[in-house]
């Protein structure tokens, strides 16, 4: 399963401002909630694409804010988009012994940096 998180807004310069979306998806016996702070990513794809994923037999949830809240067990900084110059913090949340499989691939195929808060 693959979710992004981005910023909306674009500011004057072209820099993306300050923007998070978290997408919380359930389905029979999966609950997963992540957050995705955009860094680089305009901010139409952002919103209509990156936070907008679709999972099949899954319900989605999605939430924006202007930065991901607190309570994550781990964060993929910097992560790159695949196929793309772009790049977010992806905020995990929920079993912390996840991090044991997210952050091996935040490091090696996001080309992030695992942080754990």
């Amino acid at each position: 399963m693959r979710l992004l998180l981005l910023p909306l807004s674009l500011a004057l310069s072209g820099q993306a401002l300050a923007e998070a979306c978290t997408v919380h998806s359930r389905a029979e016996r999966v609950e997963v909630r992540v957050c995705q702070e955009n860094r680089s990513i305009p901010a139409k794809l952002f919103r209509e694409g990156f936070c907008q994923p679709q999972l099949a037999g899954q319900t989605i949830e999605v939430s924006f804010a202007e930065h991901c809240p607190q309570g994550s067990f781990g964060i993929c900084r910097e992560a790159r988009v695949e196929g793309t110059a772009y790049h977010q913090d992806i905020h995990y949340y929920g079993l912390a012994s996840d991090a044991r499989y997210l952050k091996p691939s935040c490091e090696s195929r996001s080309g992030g940096q695992w942080i754990a808060p």
